[in-house]
């Protein structure tokens, strides 16, 4: 097989992208080429469509992922609390100075103004704590609180519009763990026994949402990993965000109800904290939200947009994700083509800079992870080769963010599409055996993926296929 740019180590895109499927892109065709425009995973967003869409969805993912001969994640992101306004006829204009019922029962008070929500925030919230309607486009602050009727007062701090079902953002408001509603425990029983490798878990206020979310998976037989989606004040406190990663198995900035609950200005700060956080503790780390949103109208992308991706770049996320832009855009492929190309050019021109300098090594696996990569580095290796049954030392191994190539091979189907996401990685899956990954390298040698005399360091265990037996490195030239 000759070498192609998708298979030379030289250019291979180390920081991976994350599509999400919509009407844009919703049949086996688009989804094939997605795949080959460089996705390493496909969003199935809970909040819109219907369950039966997704199965046909998870079917076509699995196909062009076979023709591709690569493995690729597919993660279900629950809709999480999301709080929005009820049924109304058109806009409804509100202006500052007023006073405004929110009621989630369907009695009318035609003495008040009032607007219909469909959840019941009076078992929640708090007289003055803030609310934002419509995305933060109306502020507001809550002045009473009535349980018996299900509603609650608001005072309208701007002029503004609203319209029918728009969100609701409550950032000073704990949930006290009620995070999870009844949409997406019936979301999460159904994926559960379906071909799904993550899990992301909107709205996580502490490690215990995660937790808890964690459980529940273990006892619906699942093995998906946790991906948190950082979206609320109180997440991003100090204290909670360092225990949100340590809990989670990767983190997503999800930036656009960040921005509405916290601040657009804390966002930038945020990101960089959480793909440092992630690093420091062998965690994913995901860039979500309006990443090139342009696009969805236009055929490329702004210059903004184009330095955002390359700083998430810089910083060392392991994925960049794509919302609306491959959902309901216009220019689905070229934009995913866009995103690589930045993703190309900025890792060969500006090297990745760790936000965290690994100044702690935290265990065996650890160590040997680190070793291995500076070794790498030092004999300026073409690739590192990692033999992994759980996953856990290809993800130490990117962990430090190497500059090459990770190769992990796993005879479990689930971890190598996991590890599609992973920083640098490309996932093989293969029987376990002492010379497994020295096999794969000289495959992929034959193959044009490596260089006719690759420089390879192998790490693998003393009893293949057994988890946590990661203790040997072996610099091997493969000719």
């Amino acid at each position: 097989m000759n070498p192609t740019k998708e298979q030379n180590a030289k250019i291979y895109k180390r920081a991976k992208i994350v599509a999400t499927v919509g009407p844009a892109t919703d049949n086996l065709e688009m989804i094939e080429r997605m795949v080959r425009a460089g996705v390493n995973c496909f969003r199935l967003n809970c909040s819109h469509g219907t369950n039966d869409e997704r199965e046909h969805q998870i079917a076509w993912i699995r196909e062009a992922a076979s023709k591709a001969g690569k493995p690729v994640a597919i993660m279900q992101d629950l809709q999480g609390p999301k709080i929005r306004l009820g049924e109304m006829e058109g806009e409804v204009r509100l202006k500052v100075g007023e006073s405004w019922r929110l009621s989630f029962s369907e009695a009318t008070d035609e003495t008040a103004k009032r607007l219909s929500v469909q959840y019941d925030l009076s078992q929640k919230v708090k007289p003055h704590e803030p609310i934002f309607l419509f995305d933060g486009k109306v502020q507001a602050i809550i002045t009473a609180v009535d349980p018996a009727t299900h509603s609650i007062t608001i005072y309208i701090k701007n002029d503004g519009v609203v319209m029918k079902r728009k969100g609701i953002n409550l950032p000073e408001t704990d949930f006290g763990g009620d995070i999870l509603t009844e949409k997406d425990l019936a979301d999460l029983a159904w994926g559960a026994d379906k071909d799904i490798d993550y899990v992301a878990f909107s709205f996580v206020q502490t490690s215990e949402d995660v937790d808890h979310l964690k459980t529940l998976l273990k006892e619906h037989g699942s093995r998906a990993n946790v991906i948190s989606k950082i979206e609320t004040k109180l997440a991003i406190e100090p204290a909670n965000l360092d225990a949100i990663v340590r809990a989670s198995d990767g983190v997503m900035v999800a930036r656009g109800d960040l921005a509405v609950e916290a601040g657009a200005e804390v966002v930038p700060i945020v990101q960089r904290d959480i793909i440092g956080k992630s690093q420091k503790y062998g965690k994913l780390s995901i860039v979500a939200t309006q990443m090139m949103a342009s696009m969805v109208e236009a055929t490329s992308p702004t210059r903004a947009e184009v330095s955002d991706v390359a700083h998430a770049v810089i910083t060392g996320a392991d994925c960049v994700m794509l919302s609306d832009e491959t959902a309901v855009g216009k220019w689905p492929i070229e934009t995913i083509q866009a995103m690589k190309r930045v993703i190309l050019y900025t890792q060969e021109h500006a090297p990745v800079r760790p936000i965290y300098f690994r100044e702690e090594i935290t265990g065996k696996q650890d160590a040997i992870s680190s070793a291995a990569v500076t070794l790498a580095q030092q004999i300026g290796a073409d690739a590192i080769v990692a033999e992994t049954k759980s996953g856990a030392t290809a993800k130490s191994i990117a962990s430090h963010r190497p500059s090459m190539p990770i190769i992990s091979v796993t005879s479990d189907p689930r971890v190598a599409q996991q590890l599609a996401m992973l920083y640098a990685n490309k996932s093989f899956l293969r029987p376990d055996g002492e010379r497994a990954g020295l096999e794969l390298a000289q495959q992929l040698r034959d193959d044009g993926f490596l260089p006719e005399k690759a420089l390879v360091v192998l790490v693998s265990g003393h009893q293949p296929g057994v988890v946590g037996m990661t203790d040997t490195i072996r610099v091997r030239i493969i000719e």
